[in-house]
């Protein structure tokens, strides 16, 4: 299995859990699974073979076909996210830590590079490819995303993350400017 696959079947099924006020150990228990495996499973860190997906699916109550709905990684993944759609988690018990989860996905062994980009108001250039998945977030201000012919507005707080082979280019029609920040995930050849 695709390591992006991996993360949104662990995703949808963690997605349903909740909805459906299971624990961990309840949906574990249904399934006639460990809650290590679910865990795991929700967290991209295992892959299940299919007689424990359909499961773990069948348990949630969901139509398989339901379930899968929409998961087509044939087509290059965008993924944009909003700000009122990060998931808060705990990291430690500690107080005063909020974490959100913004966006988390595997990918190959990759150099990573992080920028800082701000875009002057009215500012555009010629669309680009880049040899890196790249991951934008929004820190100030709003831009228009131009992404393989597609428009995505993006404001502060939301993020998106794609394959940067795809021809692309942030465009700024506002009248201020637009502060991001970039993550460049290049692959080892």
């Amino acid at each position: 299995m695709d390591g992006l696959l991996i993360l949104e079947v662990g995703r949808r099924i963690k997605q349903n859990r909740i909805e459906k006020r299971l624990t961990l150990q309840e949906l574990a228990d249904k399934s006639g699974v460990s809650k290590g495996l679910v865990s795991q499973i929700e967290n991209g860190r295992s892959i299940p073979s299919l007689p424990v997906m359909f499961s773990i699916i069948q348990s949630l109550e969901v139509e398989v076909s339901e379930f899968f709905k929409g998961l087509n990684l044939l087509e290059p993944t965008i993924l944009i996210q909003r700000k009122e759609d990060y998931i808060p988690f705990e990291k430690e018990d500690a107080q005063g830590f909020n974490y959100q989860r913004v966006i988390m996905r595997n990918l190959p062994a990759s150099t990573v590079d992080f920028v800082l980009l701000e875009l002057s108001p009215h500012c555009f250039r010629e669309e680009v490819t880049t040899d890196a998945y790249e991951y934008i977030y929004i820190i100030s201000g709003q831009t228009d995303y131009l992404i393989n012919g597609q428009v995505f507005p993006l404001k502060e707080g939301d993020s998106v993350f794609f394959d940067g082979r795809l021809s692309h280019v942030p465009k700024n029609n506002a009248e201020s400017p637009c502060k991001m920040l970039v993550i460049y995930f290049f692959t080892q050849h």
